[in-house]
């Protein structure tokens, strides 16, 4: 169904908002950070990262870690207009457009924006191929000098719409798990090669670790090293974005944390 009218995206928008804030506040959350720091609610945050996670899980970080001086990346079209208003309801600051196509003036808005906040992607949205990383973050990154962090998500056998990522809808009072990656630095200047080396590389590591999230949430088990998390916004998070943090680790040493279990994440589901 097509919002197009200010008065039809406004009230959907805001039943959205509400429906999302109710139905995800029944969740039991946990997360396994391999680096606490890089979330803006803990005390040692510092400096801006581009969080990406894939689009069929946005429901966790949109209720999670809203008013925490992160501006959120949607394309133009007008399919995301309902979620430009939620995510503002929500507490998340917005760019529409596109690292590539047409885009200029959305990266110079995140130029600007990431001078003093964190950023967030979807990067195989918004229309897929579904768990297949664009290369835009990857582009971002290396141009604003600003590490990655890839956040992996799973539900506890969620329902899933017909939509080209098969979004996750979590069941009522089920298991919500996060497993979360140290900053990643991204090399200034690189070729095409290099950016493609780095886009496998990290699509590779957001699959693995949403793979890893997914079996947490379904098994129930306890992870060594996990805490609760809950809905919190950051108190430090404006200011502690404009001061000098981590440069972030090389891909390859994230990577080679990765649980290496036969798993196929576009599949688990």
């Amino acid at each position: 169904m097509k919002f197009q009218s200010p008065m039809s995206i406004g009230v959907t928008s805001l039943v959205a908002t509400a429906g999302i804030g109710h139905w995800m506040s029944t969740l039991d959350y946990a997360v396994a950070y391999r680096d606490p720091a890089v979330d803006p609610v803990h005390p040692r945050y510092r400096g801006s990262k581009i969080f990406v996670f894939w689009h069929e899980n946005i429901l966790m970080p949109l209720y999670l870690r809203g008013h925490s001086n992160t501006a959120m990346l949607l394309s133009r079209h007008t399919d995301a207009n309902i979620l430009d208003r939620v995510a503002r309801m929500m507490g998340f600051g917005v760019v529409r457009g596109s690292t590539f196509h047409g885009g200029s003036a959305a990266l110079r808005e995140l130029a600007e924006r990431a001078a003093r906040s964190n950023l967030t992607i979807t990067p195989d949205g918004p229309r897929g191929p579904r768990r297949r990383l664009a290369a835009g973050c990857v582009f971002l990154a290396s141009t604003l000098q600003i590490p990655i962090v890839a956040m992996g998500f799973g539900y506890q056998h969620p329902w899933r719409l017909r939509t080209w990522d098969r979004f996750a809808i979590p069941r009522p009072w089920s298991r919500a798990r996060a497993v979360v990656s140290r900053a990643i630095a991204v090399p200034s200047g690189l070729d095409r090669d290099g950016v493609e080396y780095h886009r496998k590389g990290i699509e590779r590591l957001l699959n693995g670790l949403s793979g890893e999230a997914e079996a947490w949430a379904g098994s129930g088990g306890h992870r060594e090293g996990s805490t609760r998390l809950r809905r919190q916004p950051s108190r430090l998070a404006t200011s502690a974005a404009c001061l000098p943090g981590s440069p972030g680790v090389a891909l390859e040493e994230e990577l080679s944390l990765l649980d290496m279990r036969p798993q196929d994440p576009a599949a688990a589901a």
